[in-house]
């Protein structure tokens, strides 16, 4: 009965609302499946639920931002590690939208034209292509891509009570449950602070000649949404002063050049989701440090005239005008004034993409093409578009292939030489991985972080005394115990003994609670046969991390070889 309530509030009969998400599940699970058993890969390997011994504890996960995101990530944790079920929930939030999208752009369609009958089929289409588009890849097949399909599966719920709320004012139910939607948004990702935006651009639009009464009606909804707005600045505010990544305070853009910059990087978004070609998994876009390099006065000026005409012909035009900038307000949060370390990533398209698809329907409708046509027409581009973002999944289901992929395209991009050069190391492929360390430094002078990783795929590819000198490097620029444990290892593994002692004395100095210090050095004691003092190390190394394996294995072989034996 609920569902048949639901489906006669959205206009569409029980059992073809059935078929549609019985459809968006099959095609969405098709479609992304070469990726569900993908690794984890770029920033998963810095998040909390990549490392080993990360706390199962909930406060330690949500602490920080975006609790609603880690929140998340944390109940897949607690499920297990492996990669399949984070990919599945990123999935499920993806279908979700799709769905959301339909009942969004129907709507609208609706409103902009009350006599067209076409509104359930080209709302169908426009979620197909949310749902099917390949360039929305990164934000599902990408783990950490979730705070995309996450905080947008909240936003676009919010939209679409605002926009099926009762004609004479919002209620209080209702009021309720967008300030809900859009906190949990927000605690998602913080981009979706534009909910209230576009709210106001809605009430504009759509109710012509009775804005401020439609204000007034919704009085409910707006206060409650100043208030959270208020609240939610606060917290962005503070999550920017720390985050390194983004904010005025980065180095690598002024305001006003990342604005440049930005004026390009909207075309290009148009342009990956007419023609989705060379696709990206790491954009190298040359930042414009004037309004004149690479051409950033031309694309802004474009802006301000698509702009005005947007404006200038909303009355005939009116959905394609509203969606064009409802596509323009969306973009701001990420590709505006506020700087961003990556000037370009295909996931921010995601939400702006519903923007976009307003726009392909208003033009699809003026064309008056039969439902029959319209039907085999778009079944044919959500075919290509399923087998784009295929072929796309299975990039991103192996990272070697996803950084083969972007170091073609990127060859200048340092990071995709790191990378790819860390994909070969985890593979094996350790002279590949050296030569990619080596690539990268030609083009950006390397961190000891990056020093330390190509030190051991060094040592990997047989060469242990250039392996010693990478972390000799790496030693000099940020002296660590961790570093010197390393250089400890490598020694050890040639039987260097007095060397490899010197090492890991010189790293207990630096950092006396560094277990694997103890854990290496109760090796070597072992390795010489001095069992009772390998005991020793292994004990204290288990007693600054009991949950250490290594030490644990090597504390029961050292106190094995230690009893005296038996007659």
């Amino acid at each position: 009965m609920r569902e048949n309530r639901v489906a006669k509030a959205a206009g569409t009969p029980w059992w073809m609302c059935a078929a549609g998400i019985a459809a968006a599940v099959y095609l969405g699970f098709q479609v992304y499946a070469p990726s569900l058993h993908g690794p984890f890969v770029f920033d998963d390997r810095d998040q909390p639920y990549c490392l080993p011994g990360f706390s199962n504890l909930i406060w330690p996960w949500i602490g920080g931002g975006r609790p609603l995101l880690m929140f998340s990530y944390w109940l897949n944790r607690q499920m297990g590690n492996d990669p399949f079920g984070f990919h599945v929930v990123n999935v499920i939030l993806h279908i979700l939208n799709s769905l959301l999208v339909f009942l969004i752009v129907r709507k609208l369609l609706q409103r902009s034209d009350s006599q067209n009958r076409s509104s359930d089929l080209l709302g169908a289409c426009a979620a197909a292509v949310f749902l099917l588009h390949p360039v929305q890849t990164e934000s599902v097949a990408y783990i950490a891509g979730r705070s995309e399909c996450l905080s947008v599966l909240f936003f676009l719920a919010a939209f679409a009570v605002f926009l099926y709320r009762r004609p004479a004012g919002a209620s209080w139910a209702a009021a309720i449950a967008i300030l809900i939607l859009f906190a949990a948004a927000v605690a998602s990702k913080e981009h979706t602070l534009a909910l209230p935006a576009v709210f106001l651009l809605t009430d504009y639009y759509w109710n012509p000649g009775f804005f401020l009464a439609g204000i007034r009606r919704n009085w409910r909804i707006y206060l409650a949404l100043a208030l959270a707005g208020a609240c939610g600045a606060v917290i962005v505010a503070r999550v920017l002063a720390r985050a390194r990544s983004a904010g005025f305070g980065i180095q690598a853009f002024t305001w006003y050049q990342y604005f440049f910059t930005e004026c390009r990087a909207f075309f290009v978004y148009l342009r990956l989701f007419l023609f989705p070609s060379g696709q990206n998994a790491d954009w190298d876009f040359p930042a414009s440090r004037n309004i004149l390099d690479h051409g950033a006065i031309v694309a802004l000026l474009a802006i301000v005239l698509l702009t005005g005409a947007a404006i200038y012909f909303r009355r005939r035009y009116s959905l394609a005008s509203y969606g064009f900038l409802i596509y323009l307000l969306l973009m701001a949060p990420t590709s505006s004034f506020l700087p961003i370390q990556d000037p370009l990533a295909e996931r921010r398209l995601y939400l702006p993409m519903i923007g976009l698809l307003m726009v392909a329907a208003a033009a699809v409708r003026g064309l008056r093409a039969s439902p029959f046509k319209l039907a085999v027409v778009s079944g044919g581009i959500a075919l290509v578009l399923a087998t784009l973002t295929y072929r796309r999944n299975q990039l991103w289901a192996n990272d070697i292939a996803l950084w083969e992929d972007t170091v073609r395209k990127s060859p200048g991009k340092p990071r995709a030489h790191f990378q790819l050069a860390f994909a070969y190391y985890a593979d094996g492929r350790c002279q590949e991985a050296v030569a990619q360390y080596a690539e990268m430094a030609r083009l950006q002078k390397p961190d000891p972080h990056v020093l330390v990783d190509w030190g051991l795929a060094c040592e990997c590819a047989g060469d242990p005394e250039q392996a010693v000198a990478k972390l000799r490097e790496a030693a000099a620029l940020q002296p660590t115990a961790h570093v010197y444990s390393q250089i400890g290892l490598v020694y050890a593994r040639q039987a260097r003994w007095p060397e490899a002692l010197e090492a890991l004395a010189q790293g207990e100095k630096l950092d006396s609670t560094y277990a694997m210090i103890y854990c290496y050095r109760g090796g070597i004691r072992a390795a010489t046969g001095n069992f009772a003092e390998a005991v020793t190390d292994y004990q204290h190394a288990l007693a600054l991390d009991p949950g250490n394996q290594t030490a644990q294995q090597g504390l029961a072989y050292a106190q094995r070889q230690s009893m005296p034996p038996r007659h």
